[in-house]
């Protein structure tokens, strides 16, 4: 035993912290890389208008109807049938909510008239329209004449 120190067979009390920075800086490069896709949306075609950007605000809900006539509040699929009684809940929990209709170019005028309507039976009397900004076209460009 005389060859034996002590102090050398002590346990060290700190924590290496490499491997978990190790491991947080990997998380957070998959992270980085895997959120832009998770970002879904609903697909629709706007029609083009002239018109202002609309001011982002936390108290904005978007009825999308697409091509299909498949109605969204927001991300979430809802019926034309329960359309009013979920507009009125969230008014009454948010009064200050904007609502905006964004309807593909190609829906019938039957079925927005319709999400219109039941937007009415809610008591939404402001309802805004989403377009695009339309596209301006310049002159045809100039033909080379051959010398």
């Amino acid at each position: 035993m005389a060859g034996v120190n002590s102090s050398k067979s002590r346990f060290m009390g700190e924590i290496n912290v490499v491997p978990l920075v190790d491991v947080m800086l990997v998380l957070l490069i998959i992270f980085m890389v895997t959120a832009p896709m998770m970002v879904q949306g609903v697909e629709v075609r706007l029609p083009e208008t002239e018109s202002g950007a609309l001011k982002h605000s936390d108290e904005l809900l978007v009825l999308t109807v697409t091509r299909q006539g498949k109605l969204f509040l927001d991300e979430f699929d809802v019926s034309i049938e329960g359309l009013a009684d979920k507009l009125r809940n969230i008014r009454s929990r948010k009064p200050g909510t904007r609502v905006y209709l964004r309807a593909d170019k190609d829906v019938p005028y039957g079925v927005v008239v319709r999400v219109l309507a039941e937007a009415r039976k809610a008591g939404i009397d402001d309802l805004g329209m989403v377009t695009e900004p339309e596209t301006v076209k310049g002159p045809p460009p100039k033909k080379k004449e051959a010398k």
